[in-house]
């Protein structure tokens, strides 16, 4: 069943070419559509359009097949090119005549959107908890290991004392930064598009603002081009925001495999979390890690993927945009995924302890030494070059103590203050 169809006969290969993978992805719009649909409808009877009585059916048939969605029973055959022709079908096949009003007034243009708004909202909810449950983890990781020193690097060489509490809340920090761009991809998909129906409006005297209000959007996108026009853009807005989040998780795993090699040594994982050789008897290899940067790199190319897939395209819809679809319900089950396996693994990791104690880490207290002599009264130039021969000459001696008050700094955390920032974003 088409809800365009016309008693032509669509060649199968060109249905099946069209159709693509909507049958599948449209199962986690499903629930949304539903929901859009009893809205419609309330917003039908109050125009007019359809009785009391019809509403009261179409809401008891709707709430069924929601019923059915929950429980694992709704399927959409292959004789449905999507989820909207299906729930009509049920309802004309239920209802007869009251099924067949439900469309008034609506295009499956609009239809879509406002299911794939209704769903990338939930979504963006569901990736703020899980990245505030990595957030708690990495918080409460950084307090732990705070005074456990390890190395800092710029361009691969060792640069300056870090420590493990100020590694734990950088990451910590940097989920705050990709949190803002999840609010600002929540508010982009927060405005109704419903009712701009093909992208043209209405002859019927549709009552957006009651919609917008019982869809739970925070305002209308009024325009009835422009939210037509949206379409492509709410789910590259999600697209750039999930991007955001892989990046962080991305250099957070290349951070472990790093800090796990042999040469370094400084964490390790139980058995458990890592993998074997089939040759060699003693490797551990951080494979969870990995395989989180790899799936994570490609997140981060989404957002290309769909500039490319729009850079070309008029105002008005083409089926073009039917592409974004599977791609961004895939990556938002990707990043979810990813963020639970990295908030499960990292609480299990085990810091090595005195690591700068190596001999061959006594330079990287080169820059604690030149402002000691700068505290002195020595000019900033002057100790630099004189800490520089004393490294040439071999008779530096560094200075391991390390008290640096500066708000962000080893031995000032701001913990508190990184809490209450994310706090205001969730």
């Amino acid at each position: 069943m088409k809800l365009w169809n016309k008693d032509d006969i669509l060649d199968k290969k060109i249905e099946k070419f069209t159709v693509g993978n909507d049958r599948i992805n449209d199962l986690y719009l499903a629930k949304y559509d539903v929901k859009a649909t009893i809205v419609h409808a309330k917003m039908l009877n109050k125009i007019g359009v359809i009785s009391s009585n019809e509403l009261e059916s179409l809401e008891s048939a709707l709430n069924q097949i929601n019923k059915d969605i929950n429980e694992g029973k709704f399927e959409i055959e292959s004789n449905f090119e999507d989820v909207h022709s299906k729930i009509e079908s049920i309802l004309t096949n239920k209802l007869g005549e009251i099924g067949k009003k439900i469309h008034t007034g609506r295009s499956r243009n609009d239809q879509v959107l406002v299911a794939t708004q209704l769903y990338l909202k939930d979504e963006i909810n569901k990736i703020k908890s899980l990245t505030k449950e990595l957030f708690n983890v990495l918080i409460g990781l950084s307090e732990t290991n705070k005074d456990h020193l390890l190395p800092g690097y710029t361009h691969l060489q060792v640069a300056m004392p870090s420590s493990f509490g100020l590694w734990f809340s950088a990451y910590a920090e940097s989920l705050i930064d990709d949190v803002i761009y999840l609010n600002a991809a929540f508010k982009i998909n927060d405005q109704n598009p419903l009712g701009s129906a093909a992208g043209y409006g209405s002859s019927f005297n549709i009552d957006r603002d009651y919609t917008t209000k019982e869809l739970g959007f925070s305002e209308l996108k009024y325009n009835v081009v422009s939210s037509q026009m949206n379409r492509g853009k709410v789910e590259k807005s999600v697209a750039i925001a999930i991007g955001s989040i892989a990046s962080t998780l991305s250099k957070l795993s290349s951070d472990i495999c790093f800090y796990m090699s042999q040469e370094l040594n400084f964490i390790s994982f139980p058995e458990q979390i890592t993998t074997g050789s089939s040759i060699m008897p003693h490797k551990k290899n951080p494979d969870v890690f990995e395989l989180i940067r790899g799936k994570c790199n490609l997140i981060q190319s989404l957002a290309n993927e769909f500039n490319h897939i729009s850079i070309n395209l008029f105002s008005g819809y083409h089926r073009d945009l039917q592409l974004f679809k599977g791609k961004i319900i895939e990556s938002i089950n990707e990043i979810k995924n990813c963020l639970e396996i990295t908030s499960y693994t990292i609480q299990k990791i085990k810091i090595r302890e005195n690591i700068l104690d190596d001999k061959k880490y006594k330079y990287i207290f080169s820059v604690e030494n030149l402002n000691n002599l700068v505290n002195n009264g020595m000019a900033f130039r002057d100790a630099y070059t004189t800490i520089s021969n004393e490294i040439k000459s071999g008779t530096f001696k560094p200075d391991k103590i390390i008290n640096h008050t500066l708000k962000g700094s080893i031995n000032n955390l701001c913990l508190t203050e990184i809490k209450m920032k994310m706090n205001k974003q969730i």
